[in-house]
């Protein structure tokens, strides 16, 4: 697990003058996808796009959202990992939060039916994401340091749908200066999906 999140960063890092562009959710994930291709042996492991849960014997109705990202998974789908993406565009900031902590309660749910991971990666190429004034509510979680945890309620329109987290997250905010790129990245274990869960933080500006 910590290996497939530091080739998370490594990514993120080899991007920094690379000429390469991540400008949507479908770039970040192809061009992610096809860099944990190059590094994990295949004959090891499958790198597959929008699998459907059903797929690993998990029936979707149970579960947050219907297909995966990025799968990650071995021969007779041992070492299972899950990869969701985030790219919010202008606009719409707390229901783009609100959606992003619905991906950690998803890998939450993975965790409890047999994954051994799950990683979420969020990507923006404006910064209000991670700064602006209003560090209360949804926005504590990406602009103060506040832990996404427990109950997560909806925060606009009829504020009708919520979901419960069982680990705690702490999102922290990189950069990679040759895009404007901001990302984070975090993982949910099974234990942590139970227990606690934080954040490696890798610091690209060092």
């Amino acid at each position: 697990m910590l290996e497939l999140v530091a080739n998370v960063h490594d990514f993120f890092d080899r991007l920094d003058g690379s000429g390469v562009e991540i400008d949507n959710e479908f770039s970040l994930q192809h061009e992610l996808g096809c860099s944990l291709r190059t590094v994990i042996p295949s004959a090891t492991c499958r790198v597959q796009f929008e699998r459907p849960t059903d797929f690993f014997g998990i029936r979707s109705d149970q579960l947050l959202k219907k297909e995966i990202d990025i799968a990650i998974f071995g021969p007779d789908q041992a070492d299972k990992t899950a990869i969701e993406l985030k790219f919010p565009r202008t606009g719409q900031y707390p229901e783009q939060v609100f959606s992003a902590s619905k991906d950690v309660a998803f890998h939450e749910q993975f965790a409890e039916r047999g994954f051994d991971c799950g990683i979420f990666v969020m990507a923006a190429d404006g910064r209000l994401f991670c700064q602006g004034f209003d560090t209360g509510g949804v926005y504590s979680y990406f602009r103060s340091g506040k832990p996404i945890c427990r109950l997560i309620r909806k925060p606009t329109g009829t504020k009708d749908e919520s979901f419960a987290l069982r680990g705690s997250y702490i999102l922290a905010c990189h950069t990679v200066p040759d895009l404007e790129l901001r990302y984070d990245c975090i993982s949910v274990v099974p234990e942590t999906a139970t227990i606690a869960a934080t954040a490696e933080r890798l610091d690209l500006d060092a």
